[in-house]
């Protein structure tokens, strides 16, 4: 059952109230949706195609005259709906589907895509990814048990999905409670860079988001309700820590020894099933001579001190990541001053809905016009997916620049830096210190309404961006011998993502120490399987990372599938354990390593936290969305040593 009540309420609303409501819609997927909800085709002109190359721009770049005839073709079908009694017309063939979810868009030749978008947009309310076997008819007798370290977004999922199958798990989860990163960080201005619609997950989806991108007080409460509805919390021990797993080859089951409080014990499992993610364990800078020696409170954005009072005080601030450009804007409102220490200058893309609430209008066609939904789902999917995923990637013909590796990628830096300088213009000084010198796409690029530059300029806000030679007990001194004194030091800068499965210590075959193994360089087949470590699988693992492309709460759900058809096939061939095949894995390896060296971040030579120490990409997906999800449909027996 989806834990939020998504059940379309009928259309009782005014001609004039539906050309209000439709006002403030987003029209791209406004057309196929009626068509959708009243099996008029005729809804999809030609002429109010989006055009593919402006997806990413407000209304998908439509044009005044298309926005308004796209609203006057609605409310009259909104009109011919409602008069009808509002009941959906049969569902469409897969043609029609195919029809509309082209318009949506403005793309063409998407058929391989119709699978994958049938099962995503749960168009028909169906969970197409959950477990179609159970354990008790499989193998009623066999014994098999999962332990799934971490309680967050993953955590969650897999716990749900193995609930469904009947097999026996427990949840171990270091923190008091579910959420993971949404729990941990609770910085002021924290809050979701992915839209509502796509950043949840697929088969609970809920109309009354109030927010376009969610703060993180609603997103915890989002998965908190999860749990709850899923009937996960029976299954999780909190607070208690997994310290490390060790595979036991003659018993053919893991011995994890785990920490409560002051006590350890010993669990075994035959399963385990890593949730830990990427982004879970702050970095600090502590290759900046004198780190630790700041005489005042001095923290990090993601072990944020609320008893800290920032009223009136002198802030210095090292970063601005994502974190960073988030937490800045609010403590700025606070401070006497805030110094804002800067190593590289994020591209910023303009979101001017980043703050705001989902409107009325929007939300009433959410909860009246069936699948609007959905295909708005299908279009934040797709913008933030495919679609654009050739604008960072490298084009060998194209001439030689520090700035940009294709014509695509290039247009978008000038898109980007005509935003930089128009929020700008009145301050040269600053445009020079913000306009990056790297291609777009190289690093994070992070969500902005114009709260950043706007910060920037404030009287109390100063952005330094010489290089930071020391922390001393009064500040920050920078290589220009200038001390930047402060009352508070906060850490934006980021997390150990490179550090896979860190601390804990994970033994595989043989008691090989998994972290010896990878020595510096993570890998996994698909991101989830290791050879010489049998039963164990990854979630968000190596190169897994989304950095334009979709949502990471879709890989998971992609993952999760997969590990449940490791499981299904162990109890159908009634082995006791699998491993990747080596040869396997790194040939895949070697193609992740060629594609993402191909993209904008694995050709720059720009610093990111997509990058492990050696430079390579350790984080970061190069492929399409849809190649995931074909490469994670059900393990291929082939791939694998069943013993």
């Amino acid at each position: 059952m989806a834990p939020f009540d998504t059940e379309l309420m009928t259309i009782n609303a005014s001609d004039s109230e539906l050309r209000s409501h439709v006002e403030e819609a987003e029209l791209p997927p406004l057309l196929p949706a009626l068509a959708y909800a009243t099996g008029d085709l005729t809804l999809l002109r030609e002429d109010l195609r989006p055009d593919p190359t402006l997806a990413a721009m407000p209304q998908g770049g439509l044009s005044p005259d298309q926005q308004a005839t796209i609203r006057e073709l609605a409310v009259r079908a909104l009109g011919r709906f409602r008069d009808a009694g509002s009941v959906p017309a049969p569902p469409p063939s897969e043609d029609q589907l195919l029809m509309m979810m082209e318009h949506t868009v403005g793309a063409r030749d998407m058929s391989a895509y119709l699978p994958l978008l049938e099962e995503e947009l749960a168009y028909r309310g169906e969970d197409r990814r959950a477990p179609t076997w159970r354990k008790d008819a499989l193998a009623p007798e066999r014994e098999l048990t999962v332990a799934v370290i971490g309680a967050g977004m993953s955590g969650l999922l897999v716990g749900h999905r193995l609930r469904q199958a009947g097999v026996p798990f427990v949840i171990l989860e270091k923190d008091g409670d579910v959420g993971g990163t949404w729990l941990e960080n609770s910085y002021p201005g924290c809050r979701v860079d992915n839209p509502n619609h796509n950043y949840s997950y697929s088969f609970a989806q809920r109309h009354d988001w109030p927010y376009h991108f969610s703060t993180q007080d609603v997103l915890l409460e989002y998965f908190k309700k999860c749990a709850d509805d899923f009937g996960i919390r029976p299954f999780i021990r909190f607070n208690t820590e997994v310290l490390s797993a060790a595979w036991d080859d003659a018993a053919q089951r893991w011995e994890l020894r785990v920490r409560h409080g002051d006590l350890e014990e010993t669990l075994s499992a035959h399963v385990v099933i890593s949730a830990v993610g990427q982004l879970n364990r702050p970095r600090y800078p502590t290759e900046i001579e004198g780190f630790g020696s700041f005489s005042g409170p001095a923290f990090h954005s993601a072990r944020w001190r609320h008893d800290v009072d920032l009223e009136g005080r002198r802030i210095a601030v090292i970063g601005t990541g994502a974190s960073a450009i988030q937490f800045i804007p609010e403590i700025a409102r606070l401070a006497g001053k805030v110094t804002v220490f800067q190593r590289t200058p994020p591209w910023l893309a303009p979101t001017p809905d980043y703050h705001a609430e989902v409107s009325r209008g929007q939300q009433w066609l959410y909860r009246h016009v069936p699948a609007y939904s959905e295909f708005n789902r299908f279009s934040i999917f797709w913008k933030m997916g495919d679609g654009v995923l050739a604008n960072v990637r490298v084009d060998p013909s194209y001439p030689p620049r520090h700035n940009a590796v294709s014509a695509a990628n290039d247009l978008v830096r000038t898109m980007l830096e005509g935003y930089l300088r128009s929020q700008l213009a009145d301050r040269p000084d600053l445009l020079e210190q913000v306009i990056p010198s790297y291609p777009p796409g190289a690093k994070r690029m992070l969500r902005d309404n114009g709260i950043w530059p706007a910060t920037l300029k404030r009287d109390n806000v100063r952005l330094v961006t010489d290089e930071i030679a020391a922390i001393t007990p009064a500040g920050v001194r920078t290589t220009d011998g200038t001390e930047h004194q402060a009352d508070i030091l906060i850490y934006g800068t980021g997390f150990q993502a490179s550090s896979f499965l860190a601390p804990m210590r994970i033994c595989g075959r043989a008691g090989i120490d998994l972290h010896d193994h990878w020595s510096g360089e993570p890998r996994a087949y698909l991101g989830i399987t290791i050879p010489g470590f049998p039963n164990f699988f990854c979630l968000y693992g190596p190169n897994t990372n989304i950095v334009i492309n979709g949502s990471i709460i879709y890989f998971s759900e992609c993952g999760v599938r997969y590990i449940m058809g490791c499981l299904e096939l162990l109890l159908r061939t009634g082995k006791t354990a699998m491993e990747v095949r080596k040869d396997i894995h790194d040939e895949f390896n070697e193609r992740v390593d060629a594609e993402n060296r191909r993209m904008a971040w694995g050709w720059s030579d720009v610093r990111s936290w997509y990058k492990n120490a050696s430079g390579r990409v350790s984080q970061n997906w190069p492929f399409t969305l849809l190649e995931y999800w074909q490469q994670t449909l059900r393990p291929d027996p082939g791939h694998y040593e069943l013993s």
